[in-house]
């Protein structure tokens, strides 16, 4: 099994030939995004104003069962989810369990003589914004290994993060920012408290989202494809120790519900946190692209504005987020194949809808 990379991703893609820029509406821009292609099934969500205006589900469920995908399945996020997991860790630096800027040796006091003293000083913000010197890369066998570990997931994931902080930095911590799964991972080791449980009390449970869940997909679920072949059980997604850096499926209706939330949280009227916290999320650190579990962009598509965005896939499903907080816009796709052409069906939905954001209506 291959370590399958999760990236935010900037779509450059052509437009979508015979479509209106403002006027198409969703059913029309899956269907000419998946013509020609073999991608099984997408789903888009449109949100204007806070509110979802348009929402449409097209294809299968999989490529051997030839039911139609529904608005009540569930589709993996990848990791668009990592913006999940720097909230709920926003609501314990709000409630002084842990701080943004707290360095690793405080916060994981058991792995202070093993880590590299490089790492030391790293922070809680620096790791959630990619700019913590991590390696992105682990052994393919090592990797594996953990498919089969029967201990307490929290004893993996320390595992994993004294493995993880044992090297030294690729780069000296806060000079540059490279993308890295193990930097969520090692931020929510942090908490000493279960992910799952966490994600539960402090995301999931307070904005009503009822979907959501971490097991991979089962025959009859709407699945994830890989090479055209639908992908079932544990080796259908990355092994529970990655979870924290994106394993969450879960329906549009309610990753729509963490978008608005987000949105409307800059405005003070979020469930999970106080204004000034989403900001801290959605603001680029150190002079980079990187916010706290989102990408963050002065431009899109070569449109001006303030983009909050993020690309995600375990190999096996392709999801975007595209959010302009600032009129409170956007759109969530989803695919239940990263290949087939899904990527590019993605990016051609991106660009004619990016234009669109902050404008319809007004």
């Amino acid at each position: 099994m291959i370590h399958r990379s999760r990236r935010v991703v900037a779509f450059a893609a052509p437009m979508v030939a015979g479509l209106l820029v403002a006027a198409a509406p969703s059913p029309a821009l899956l269907e000419a995004a998946m013509h020609g292609r073999t991608v099984p099934a997408m789903a888009l969500v449109i949100i204007r104003h806070g509110k979802i205006v348009e929402e449409a589900v097209r294809g299968v469920r999989s490529s051997v069962d030839v039911a139609p995908a529904r608005r009540a399945d569930l589709w993996h996020i990848g990791s668009d989810a990592k913006a999940m997991t720097a909230t709920m860790i926003a609501r314990l630096v709000e409630r002084g369990i842990l701080s943004w800027d707290a360095p690793l040796e405080r916060l994981l006091p058991e792995l202070r003589t093993e880590m590299d003293p490089g790492y030391r000083k790293v922070t809680l913000r620096e790791l959630l914004s990619h700019r913590a010197g991590l390696h992105d890369e682990i052994d393919s066998d090592v990797y594996e290994a953990f498919y089969s570990d029967r201990r307490p997931l929290h004893d993996q994931r320390l595992a994993y993060v004294r493995m993880a902080l044992k090297s030294p930095p690729a780069y000296p911590p806060g000079t540059d920012a490279r993308y890295s799964n193990r930097g969520t991972i090692i931020a929510e080791d942090a908490t000493g408290l279960s992910y799952e449980a966490l994600m539960q009390r402090e995301v999931f449970g307070p904005l009503d989202i009822r979907s959501a869940v971490f097991t991979p997909t089962r025959p009859g679920d709407l699945t994830g494809h890989e090479g055209g072949k639908p992908q079932f059980g544990p080796h259908a997604d990355n092994p529970p120790v990655d979870r924290p850096a994106g394993e969450v499926r879960l329906t549009m209706d309610d990753w729509a519900r963490f978008a608005i939330d987000q949105m409307e949280g800059e405005r003070g009227r979020g469930k999970l946190l106080k204004a000034e916290s989403y900001y801290e999320l959605h603001t680029g650190q150190g002079g980079t692209i990187y916010g706290l579990g989102w990408g963050v962009r002065p431009t899109l598509d070569g449109v001006d504005g303030r983009f909050l965005t993020h690309g995600g896939s375990n190999g096996c499903w392709l999801a975007r987020i595209v959010l302009a907080p600032d009129t409170e816009d956007g759109f969530l796709i989803t695919a239940n194949s990263a290949d087939g052409g899904a990527d590019k069906a993605e990016a051609e939905i991106e660009t004619v809808l990016v234009p669109t954001l902050g404008r319809a209506g007004r």
